[in-house]
């Protein structure tokens, strides 16, 4: 099975861990220049917050979303010298900017620049008014609608995963309270999700307010390889489109189930997830039985 042309994944936030990328960044040049670079633009060591066993700062999300970022870039470079190439790209959340700069849509030191003031204001976000995300394994999108429908407070659907995962994001007490009432009545499959703010909410508007001013002074290009991006999950190859929708992707909810459907049926059948972990691979299993996925690691065996 060759995975020489194949749709690339990008993941978000909740793939890193502690002493990420230090195997890599040991082994591999374009793994060490990347690193640097991205130090050298942030001004804070990221080899020394990513590598690090001990401290718990990677969790934190002003440090995770770059070094997310520079991993997965730091991997398609790695890719690209092994002579790999997608035919068609998408990344999850945070995870999109990485996509961006796989196929030039943007350039890595603009893609860092943003993720800097994207990740300074979410947190902003998260301390002026806090909330909490969680999973929802066992019911659709009708049955959720129906649950969230009973809460007064701010609580929306932020990700639409697959067809057996959906993330709802909102207030602490709103959250909470949907949490409870799941417990009381039965529903099995809400789980509290390890994510310092609501995400894809309007708890972040202030967030994609600063968002929208940088994203509109940075050059985002045409691109010959298409983005299925978050925001409306259809294929896209005009930068002036993709800058938009790139915009609303921070306070609307993610379609990754429509995104992996519309990129199957324009005939991407095999996916390699460029970046840490299997969370996207995992998704794709749930969503159809008919494509093949892996992780770039089985690619260097």
């Amino acid at each position: 099975m060759s995975y020489k042309n194949s749709a690339y994944l990008f993941p978000g936030q909740g793939s890193q861990y502690k002493g990420m990328g230090l195997d890599l960044y040991n082994k591999y040049k374009v793994f060490k220049r990347t690193y640097e670079q991205a130090s050298d633009i942030l001004n804070f060591d990221l080899k020394k917050i990513s590598f690090s066993l001990e401290s718990n700062d990677i969790n934190q999300t002003f440090y995770t979303q770059p070094i997310i970022f520079t991993y997965n870039v730091a991997i398609f470079r790695l890719l690209r010298e092994l002579d790999y190439y997608p035919t068609a790209v998408a990344g999850h959340s945070l995870g999109e900017y990485s996509a961006l700069v796989s196929i030039n849509c943007i350039s890595f030191e603009d893609g860092l620049k943003i993720i800097k003031t994207r990740s300074q204001e979410m947190d902003n976000c998260a301390s002026n008014r806090p909330g909490k995300m969680a999973a929802i394994i066992n019911l659709n999108i009708k049955e959720t609608n129906k649950l969230l429908k009973n809460f007064k407070e701010t609580v929306v659907i932020a990700n639409i995963n697959s067809n057996k995962q959906i993330i709802i994001s909102g207030d602490l007490i709103g959250i909470d309270k949907i949490i409870n009432y799941c417990k009381k009545n039965k529903i099995r499959g809400i789980i509290p999700l390890n994510v310092s703010g609501a995400f894809h909410s309007p708890l972040m508007e202030n967030a994609k307010i600063a968002l929208e001013k940088i994203i509109n002074n940075t050059k985002f290009n045409d691109v010959k390889i298409p983005i299925y991006q978050n925001y409306n999950a259809r294929s896209n190859l005009l930068g002036k489109s993709i800058k938009k929708n790139l915009i609303n992707q921070l306070a609307s909810p993610v379609l990754w189930l429509d995104s992996i459907n519309n990129m199957i049926n324009d005939n991407n059948n095999n996916f390699i997830e460029v970046g840490p972990g299997n969370v996207l691979k995992n998704l794709n299993k749930n969503i159809s039985s008919d494509i093949k996925n892996i992780n770039f690691k089985d690619l260097l065996k």
